[in-house]
């Protein structure tokens, strides 16, 4: 027994007519978005650099809008169950060439269509379950951060309170060096008295005596020779 046509798929759609861009164009996006939930299709449209892929956004978007207005669907809960493009109208036009010919020109159109449909239970079920561990990952993520960021503020708080203050602490005593003490307690006392006779007032001692008699002798040995 054949299985249901394409055509024929239950859902809420949107259809484009007379669209002026050939089937195969239109074809090579839609394969990029069958299958997929709503919201990952609009993401793969947005980031695809090509003519169809905004064209099919806009028929997707009207699809969605369609569902949501008309059949009272979430449209968090709804997937693109079908789409395809047909071949439209040809536009035939003319262009001359050498020795009085012509050459056709086909300037090619198609009907773009897309389906959504609400998704099974068993892939909502997936996907609820999904967006909970992520949601709880997020909130323990956000918890630790908070712990971790308390602890630090506690930390530093406590450090910064066994800190001594300078404004209430006492002198403490330094210790005096033994040396020091001892040098500043020497009372220095003046070396010689004003009244004890210089070096000069003392007496000439014997070897001075003995040089002065020394010279004496040598001047008279030179007197006597001049005469």
């Amino acid at each position: 027994m054949p299985g249901v046509k394409t055509n024929e798929v239950a859902g809420t759609r949107a259809v484009l007519r007379h669209y002026r861009m050939s089937a195969y164009k239109a074809r090579q996006v839609l394969d990029l978005v069958r299958g997929k939930d709503v919201d990952r299709a609009a993401e793969i449209l947005r980031a695809t650099p090509r003519e169809g892929a905004r064209v099919v956004a806009k028929v997707l978007a009207s699809a969605v809008a369609n569902a949501r207005n008309n059949d009272l669907l979430d449209p968090d809960d709804l997937y693109v169950s079908a789409c395809y493009a047909d071949e439209g109208t040809t536009i035939k036009r003319w262009r001359p060439r050498a020795r009085g010919r012509a050459t056709r020109i086909r300037k090619r159109t198609c009907h773009i269509t897309v389906i959504v449909s609400r998704l099974p239970e068993d892939r909502l079920e997936r996907r609820r379950a999904r967006q909970a561990e992520q949601t709880t990952a997020g909130r323990s993520r956000r918890v630790a951060a908070s712990r971790r960021s308390s602890g630090a503020a506690a930390d530093g708080g406590g450090s910064a309170s066994k800190a001594p203050t300078t404004k209430d602490e006492e002198p403490v005593d330094e210790p005096v060096d033994a040396d020091a003490e001892s040098v500043e307690a020497v009372d220095v006392e003046p070396i010689g008295d004003e009244d004890a006779p210089s070096e000069s007032d003392e007496a000439p001692s014997d070897d001075a005596e003995s040089v002065e008699a020394e010279g004496a002798e040598a001047a008279e040995a030179d007197a006597e020779e001049k005469d």
